[in-house]
Protein backbone atom coordinates (compact mmCIF):
# COMPACT_ATOMS: atom_id res chain seq x y z
CA UNK A 1 0.00 0.00 0.00
CA UNK A 2 1.57 3.49 -1.10
CA UNK A 3 0.50 6.42 0.71
CA UNK A 4 0.05 9.16 -0.92
CA UNK A 5 1.38 12.75 -0.03
CA UNK A 6 -1.02 15.57 0.16
CA UNK A 7 0.04 18.37 -1.69
CA UNK A 8 1.26 21.35 0.45
CA UNK A 9 0.86 25.50 0.62
CA UNK A 10 4.57 25.15 -0.44
CA UNK A 11 3.52 24.18 -3.71
CA UNK A 12 0.52 26.76 -4.63
CA UNK A 13 1.43 30.19 -2.35
CA UNK A 14 2.74 33.70 -3.90
CA UNK A 15 6.38 33.22 -3.00
CA UNK A 16 6.77 37.11 -4.16
CA UNK A 17 4.69 39.23 -1.43
CA UNK A 18 5.18 42.68 -1.01
CA UNK A 19 4.65 44.04 2.20
CA UNK A 20 3.97 47.12 3.57
CA UNK A 21 5.66 48.81 6.45
CA UNK A 22 3.49 50.01 9.67
CA UNK A 23 5.33 53.01 9.25
CA UNK A 24 3.56 53.83 5.96
CA UNK A 25 0.94 56.70 5.42
CA UNK A 26 -2.23 55.55 5.20
CA UNK A 27 -2.79 56.98 2.08
CA UNK A 28 0.21 55.54 0.66
CA UNK A 29 -0.73 52.27 1.78
CA UNK A 30 -4.14 53.14 0.02
CA UNK A 31 -2.74 53.64 -3.34
CA UNK A 32 -0.52 50.46 -3.27
CA UNK A 33 -3.51 48.27 -2.80
CA UNK A 34 -5.66 50.26 -6.08
CA UNK A 35 -2.40 50.20 -7.65
CA UNK A 36 -1.55 46.01 -7.15
CA UNK A 37 -5.43 45.84 -7.46
CA UNK A 38 -5.18 43.73 -4.29
CA UNK A 39 -8.24 43.34 -1.34
CA UNK A 40 -5.14 43.34 1.22
CA UNK A 41 -1.57 43.57 2.34
CA UNK A 42 0.84 42.16 4.71
CA UNK A 43 2.79 44.21 7.47
CA UNK A 44 6.24 43.70 8.52
CA UNK A 45 8.83 44.95 10.52
CA UNK A 46 12.14 45.67 9.30
CA UNK A 47 12.97 42.02 9.44
CA UNK A 48 10.05 40.65 7.46
CA UNK A 49 8.30 39.78 10.48
CA UNK A 50 4.52 39.72 10.04
CA UNK A 51 2.79 42.54 13.07
CA UNK A 52 -0.15 43.05 10.72
CA UNK A 53 -2.33 42.97 7.76
CA UNK A 54 -4.27 45.45 6.03
CA UNK A 55 -7.49 44.95 4.30
CA UNK A 56 -9.46 47.39 1.86
CA UNK A 57 -11.93 46.65 5.28
CA UNK A 58 -9.50 48.49 7.33
CA UNK A 59 -9.34 51.21 4.75
CA UNK A 60 -12.55 52.00 4.37
CA UNK A 61 -12.70 53.05 8.32
CA UNK A 62 -10.86 56.33 6.78
CA UNK A 63 -14.63 57.40 5.39
CA UNK A 64 -16.33 57.64 8.66
CA UNK A 65 -13.02 59.54 10.19
CA UNK A 66 -13.22 63.30 8.79
CA UNK A 67 -13.51 66.05 10.72
CA UNK A 68 -16.74 68.76 10.92
CA UNK A 69 -14.92 70.32 7.74
CA UNK A 70 -14.30 67.17 5.81
CA UNK A 71 -10.76 67.39 7.15
CA UNK A 72 -8.72 64.50 5.77
CA UNK A 73 -8.08 61.56 8.32
CA UNK A 74 -3.96 61.43 8.49
CA UNK A 75 -2.53 58.37 9.93
CA UNK A 76 -0.16 55.17 9.64
CA UNK A 77 -0.72 51.70 8.26
CA UNK A 78 0.01 50.50 12.35
CA UNK A 79 -3.06 53.10 13.41
CA UNK A 80 -5.46 50.76 10.81
CA UNK A 81 -4.20 47.29 10.36
CA UNK A 82 -5.36 44.35 11.64
CA UNK A 83 -2.66 43.39 14.74
CA UNK A 84 -4.00 40.02 15.51
CA UNK A 85 -3.00 37.95 12.31
CA UNK A 86 -4.12 34.28 11.46
CA UNK A 87 -0.94 33.06 9.61
CA UNK A 88 0.25 29.40 8.60
CA UNK A 89 3.33 27.17 8.18
CA UNK A 90 4.31 26.48 4.38
CA UNK A 91 4.22 22.65 5.10
CA UNK A 92 0.13 22.85 5.70
CA UNK A 93 -1.76 20.84 3.15
CA UNK A 94 -4.49 22.51 1.50
CA UNK A 95 -7.34 20.63 2.46
CA UNK A 96 -7.07 21.93 5.26
CA UNK A 97 -6.48 25.78 4.03
CA UNK A 98 -9.57 25.18 2.11
CA UNK A 99 -11.34 24.13 5.23
CA UNK A 100 -10.18 27.17 6.83
CA UNK A 101 -11.34 29.88 4.07
CA UNK A 102 -14.60 27.76 3.94
CA UNK A 103 -14.92 28.65 7.88
CA UNK A 104 -13.47 31.99 8.50
CA UNK A 105 -13.89 35.52 6.96
CA UNK A 106 -10.04 35.52 5.06
CA UNK A 107 -9.18 36.00 1.69
CA UNK A 108 -5.62 35.68 1.81
CA UNK A 109 -3.76 33.70 4.83
CA UNK A 110 -0.17 34.66 5.59
CA UNK A 111 2.96 31.65 5.08
CA UNK A 112 5.21 32.16 8.18
CA UNK A 113 8.60 30.25 8.70
CA UNK A 114 11.06 30.71 11.58
CA UNK A 115 9.32 33.76 12.16
CA UNK A 116 9.43 35.58 8.60
CA UNK A 117 6.97 35.71 5.93
CA UNK A 118 7.67 33.28 3.01
CA UNK A 119 4.75 33.98 0.90
CA UNK A 120 0.80 34.16 1.05
CA UNK A 121 -1.93 31.48 -0.30
CA UNK A 122 -5.14 32.86 -1.27
CA UNK A 123 -8.63 31.26 -2.11
CA UNK A 124 -7.21 31.65 -5.44
CA UNK A 125 -4.75 29.59 -5.10
CA UNK A 126 -6.39 27.02 -3.44
CA UNK A 127 -8.66 27.10 -6.80
CA UNK A 128 -5.80 26.14 -8.53
CA UNK A 129 -5.05 23.12 -6.57
CA UNK A 130 -8.77 21.71 -7.19
CA UNK A 131 -8.17 22.13 -10.74
CA UNK A 132 -4.75 20.52 -10.51
CA UNK A 133 -6.56 17.94 -8.73
CA UNK A 134 -9.81 16.89 -10.79
CA UNK A 135 -7.99 17.06 -14.12
CA UNK A 136 -5.56 14.51 -12.53
CA UNK A 137 -8.56 12.12 -11.64
CA UNK A 138 -9.51 9.42 -14.03
CA UNK A 139 -13.07 10.84 -13.97
CA UNK A 140 -14.04 14.72 -14.30
CA UNK A 141 -17.35 15.33 -14.22
CA UNK A 142 -18.98 15.74 -17.07
CA UNK A 143 -20.28 19.87 -17.88
CA UNK A 144 -23.97 19.50 -18.03
CA UNK A 145 -25.76 19.64 -21.78
CA UNK A 146 -28.64 21.04 -22.42
CA UNK A 147 -31.08 19.19 -24.50
CA UNK A 148 -31.07 19.63 -28.09
CA UNK A 149 -33.25 22.45 -29.36
CA UNK A 150 -33.33 24.42 -26.32
CA UNK A 151 -31.79 27.98 -25.97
Amino acid sequence: MTIQRLPTVREFMDKYVETLSPDTDIWDAVDFLLEKRVTGALVADGKGKLVGILTESDCLKLLTLGGPDHDTPKGRVKDFMTSAVESIPPTMDIYYVAGLFLTKNFRRLPVVEGGRIVGAVTQFDILRAVQRGLAGMTTRPAAAKEPAGVA
